[in-house]
């Protein structure tokens, strides 16, 4: 019972750190297809004198990608009804060519502002449109969002640590005497810490394991029945083969971290 409560002790705070890591694959790959609908949502209005290409405009700043021209007639069409086709002809010679422009990337609203400053600096141009206030809300959320949840993996992925590096505290002086009368005959370091090693490995198998075998749950039974419609459309993120490969790798990595980090600090036979 002792020995499956030491385990535990080093598996629990473990998986916290892969469940982070794993929350920030996540995240990120949900986050990235967020920024690409909000990317691809979103519009700039440039109001122009004359007709202009999408060489020009990506001339005046590289992130443009695509300019559409709005069809002048509809516009007219919707705001001037009964009028005769001369007087319409002659609104639409005065009327200005509405362009509407979508970017490369998600920016922030201060690269929106040096986008609308370098259109607007060009002579063609008569005004720019950023419909900044929405689209300022909705970034200063996002960034909040993923701030938030970089502190709170930062700060579970500290405590974790220290709570596994005790734990390997209580290993290695359970095995203590071994481990000396192995210095006194020679062995190298790695040798003396393989029981260490062993333990632990087997330890970060079993993590890897449980939280993948949570996140796949949640991806083929729980996500469907969510009700939540970013977590529905987003289900193909929830979990990837090859995360279990980076979350075995962290895993083994944090194990090599903590008992170096042990037997370093406590190096050299006791009288």
């Amino acid at each position: 019972m002792k020995s499956i409560k030491n385990h535990l002790m080093f598996i629990l705070p473990l998986m916290a750190i892969l469940l982070g890591i794993e929350f920030f694959l996540v995240f990120d790959r949900t986050t990235d297809r967020y920024e690409k609908s909000l990317k691809e949502g979103y519009s700039m209005l440039v109001v122009a004198k004359k007709p202009m290409k999408l060489s020009t405009f990506k001339k005046l700043n590289n992130h443009i990608k695509i300019s559409q021209p709005i069809k002048r007639k509809a516009i007219i069409s919707k705001v001037i009804k009964d009028i005769g086709e001369s007087s319409k002809d002659e609104i639409l010679d005065a009327l200005p060519y509405f362009y509407t422009l979508k970017l490369d990337s998600y920016l922030d609203t201060r690269e929106l502002n040096n986008i609308k400053k370098d259109i607007e600096a060009y002579e063609n141009v008569k005004k720019v449109e950023t419909f900044g206030e929405s689209y300022n809300d909705s970034y200063r959320l996002f960034s909040f969002i993923q701030f938030i949840l970089e502190v709170f993996i930062i700060f579970i992925a500290v405590v974790s640590l220290l709570l596994i590096i005790k734990q390997m505290e209580i290993w290695k002086y359970a095995h203590k005497e071994r481990m000396q009368i192995m210095e006194i005959f020679g062995a190298p370091l790695m040798l003396r810490s393989g029981v260490l090693f062993k333990i632990a490995l087997i330890d970060a198998i079993f993590s890897t394991i449980f939280v993948s075998a949570l996140f796949l749950y949640i991806k083929f039974n729980w996500a469907k029945d969510s009700g939540i419609n970013i977590i529905i459309q987003n289900k193909e993120e929830l979990f990837m083969i090859t995360d279990i490969a980076i979350l075995l790798f962290s895993a083994l990595v944090i194990v090599v971290v903590s008992v170096y980090s042990v037997v370093f600090t406590t190096n050299g036979i006791d009288e």
